[in-house]
Protein backbone atom coordinates (compact mmCIF):
# COMPACT_ATOMS: atom_id res chain seq x y z
CA UNK A 1 0.00 0.00 0.00
CA UNK A 2 2.82 2.38 0.78
CA UNK A 3 4.18 1.97 -2.77
CA UNK A 4 1.11 3.64 -4.28
CA UNK A 5 1.54 6.67 -2.00
CA UNK A 6 5.11 7.09 -3.26
CA UNK A 7 4.23 6.52 -6.90
CA UNK A 8 1.68 9.36 -7.13
CA UNK A 9 4.06 12.16 -6.00
CA UNK A 10 6.83 10.70 -8.15
CA UNK A 11 4.58 10.67 -11.23
CA UNK A 12 3.42 14.22 -10.48
CA UNK A 13 7.04 15.39 -10.18
CA UNK A 14 7.95 13.71 -13.46
CA UNK A 15 4.97 15.33 -15.19
CA UNK A 16 6.02 18.77 -13.92
CA UNK A 17 9.62 18.18 -14.95
CA UNK A 18 8.52 17.04 -18.39
CA UNK A 19 6.38 20.12 -18.95
CA UNK A 20 9.17 22.43 -17.80
CA UNK A 21 11.46 21.30 -20.62
CA UNK A 22 8.80 20.91 -23.32
CA UNK A 23 9.44 22.70 -26.61
CA UNK A 24 6.97 24.83 -28.46
CA UNK A 25 4.96 22.76 -30.89
CA UNK A 26 5.35 24.54 -34.23
CA UNK A 27 3.32 23.39 -37.20
CA UNK A 28 4.20 24.17 -40.80
CA UNK A 29 1.43 24.38 -43.41
CA UNK A 30 1.62 24.69 -47.20
CA UNK A 31 5.39 25.05 -47.61
CA UNK A 32 6.62 25.84 -51.12
CA UNK A 33 9.61 27.29 -52.96
CA UNK A 34 9.48 29.40 -56.11
CA UNK A 35 11.15 27.70 -59.09
CA UNK A 36 14.00 29.55 -60.82
CA UNK A 37 15.38 30.12 -64.31
CA UNK A 38 18.75 28.46 -65.12
CA UNK A 39 21.16 31.25 -64.08
CA UNK A 40 19.10 32.56 -61.15
CA UNK A 41 21.02 32.46 -57.85
CA UNK A 42 18.23 33.14 -55.34
CA UNK A 43 14.64 32.24 -54.59
CA UNK A 44 12.20 32.28 -51.70
CA UNK A 45 10.59 29.66 -49.49
CA UNK A 46 7.10 30.33 -48.21
CA UNK A 47 4.80 28.68 -45.67
CA UNK A 48 2.45 29.25 -42.75
CA UNK A 49 3.82 28.72 -39.24
CA UNK A 50 1.86 28.32 -36.02
CA UNK A 51 3.29 27.78 -32.54
CA UNK A 52 1.35 26.65 -29.49
CA UNK A 53 3.53 28.88 -27.26
CA UNK A 54 5.44 32.10 -27.90
CA UNK A 55 8.54 31.24 -29.91
CA UNK A 56 10.78 32.74 -32.58
CA UNK A 57 12.03 31.53 -35.95
CA UNK A 58 15.76 32.31 -35.69
CA UNK A 59 17.34 30.62 -38.70
CA UNK A 60 16.87 28.33 -41.66
CA UNK A 61 19.10 26.14 -43.81
CA UNK A 62 18.86 24.14 -47.02
CA UNK A 63 21.36 21.99 -48.89
CA UNK A 64 20.29 23.64 -52.19
CA UNK A 65 21.65 27.05 -51.10
CA UNK A 66 24.96 28.38 -49.82
CA UNK A 67 23.21 31.10 -47.78
CA UNK A 68 19.76 31.00 -46.19
CA UNK A 69 18.28 34.01 -44.37
CA UNK A 70 14.97 35.21 -42.94
CA UNK A 71 13.76 38.30 -44.83
CA UNK A 72 10.97 40.84 -44.81
CA UNK A 73 9.62 42.99 -47.61
CA UNK A 74 8.45 46.51 -46.78
CA UNK A 75 7.57 49.76 -48.48
CA UNK A 76 9.99 52.63 -47.94
CA UNK A 77 8.98 55.87 -49.69
CA UNK A 78 7.12 54.07 -52.49
CA UNK A 79 9.99 51.61 -52.98
CA UNK A 80 9.65 47.94 -52.04
CA UNK A 81 12.72 46.86 -50.08
CA UNK A 82 13.86 43.48 -48.86
CA UNK A 83 15.76 43.28 -45.56
CA UNK A 84 17.37 40.45 -43.63
CA UNK A 85 15.89 40.14 -40.13
CA UNK A 86 17.45 38.34 -37.14
CA UNK A 87 14.29 36.38 -36.42
CA UNK A 88 10.53 36.26 -36.72
CA UNK A 89 8.23 36.14 -33.70
CA UNK A 90 5.72 33.30 -33.60
CA UNK A 91 3.03 34.46 -31.14
CA UNK A 92 1.22 31.62 -29.39
CA UNK A 93 -1.76 30.32 -31.34
CA UNK A 94 -1.45 32.77 -34.25
CA UNK A 95 -0.74 31.97 -37.90
CA UNK A 96 2.40 33.66 -39.21
CA UNK A 97 2.45 33.84 -43.01
CA UNK A 98 5.70 33.64 -44.93
CA UNK A 99 4.62 34.73 -48.41
CA UNK A 100 5.83 36.61 -51.49
CA UNK A 101 5.83 40.33 -50.74
CA UNK A 102 6.11 39.74 -46.98
CA UNK A 103 8.17 37.63 -44.61
CA UNK A 104 9.96 34.72 -46.28
CA UNK A 105 13.00 32.46 -46.15
CA UNK A 106 15.54 33.58 -48.76
CA UNK A 107 17.61 30.85 -50.43
CA UNK A 108 20.72 32.45 -51.95
CA UNK A 109 23.84 31.21 -53.73
CA UNK A 110 21.79 28.38 -55.21
CA UNK A 111 23.84 25.33 -56.12
CA UNK A 112 21.56 24.40 -59.04
CA UNK A 113 18.38 25.54 -60.73
CA UNK A 114 15.22 24.88 -58.69
CA UNK A 115 12.77 23.39 -61.17
CA UNK A 116 9.01 23.19 -60.89
CA UNK A 117 8.13 19.97 -59.06
CA UNK A 118 11.49 19.68 -57.25
CA UNK A 119 11.25 18.78 -53.58
CA UNK A 120 13.43 21.25 -51.64
CA UNK A 121 14.58 20.27 -48.13
CA UNK A 122 14.50 23.11 -45.60
CA UNK A 123 15.45 23.07 -41.92
CA UNK A 124 13.96 25.72 -39.63
CA UNK A 125 15.39 26.56 -36.21
CA UNK A 126 12.93 27.81 -33.61
CA UNK A 127 13.92 29.33 -30.28
CA UNK A 128 11.61 28.75 -27.35
CA UNK A 129 10.92 31.21 -24.53
CA UNK A 130 13.52 29.50 -22.32
CA UNK A 131 16.22 29.96 -24.98
CA UNK A 132 16.27 26.30 -25.99
CA UNK A 133 16.18 25.56 -29.70
CA UNK A 134 14.51 22.95 -31.84
CA UNK A 135 14.79 22.13 -35.52
CA UNK A 136 11.98 21.38 -37.93
CA UNK A 137 12.79 19.42 -41.09
CA UNK A 138 10.45 19.90 -44.04
CA UNK A 139 10.29 19.40 -47.77
CA UNK A 140 8.82 22.17 -49.89
CA UNK A 141 7.66 21.55 -53.47
CA UNK A 142 8.85 24.02 -56.10
CA UNK A 143 6.00 25.91 -57.74
CA UNK A 144 6.17 27.72 -61.09
CA UNK A 145 7.96 31.04 -61.36
CA UNK A 146 4.64 32.73 -62.06
CA UNK A 147 2.96 31.33 -58.92
CA UNK A 148 0.58 33.95 -57.49
CA UNK A 149 1.92 36.39 -54.93
CA UNK A 150 -0.70 35.36 -52.40
CA UNK A 151 -2.07 31.85 -52.30
CA UNK A 152 -5.60 31.21 -51.10
CA UNK A 153 -5.69 28.76 -48.20
CA UNK A 154 -6.44 25.28 -49.43
CA UNK A 155 -6.12 26.24 -53.11
CA UNK A 156 -3.05 25.87 -55.29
Amino acid sequence: MQKSFLAAPLLAALALFGSAVAHAEVTVAEPWVRATVPAQKATGAFMRLKSDTDARLVSAASPVAGVVEIHEMLMDKDVMKMNRIPGLDLPAGKDVELEPGGYHVMLMDLKAQVKEGDQVPVTLTVENKDGSRQTIELTAPARPLNAPMKMQHGKH
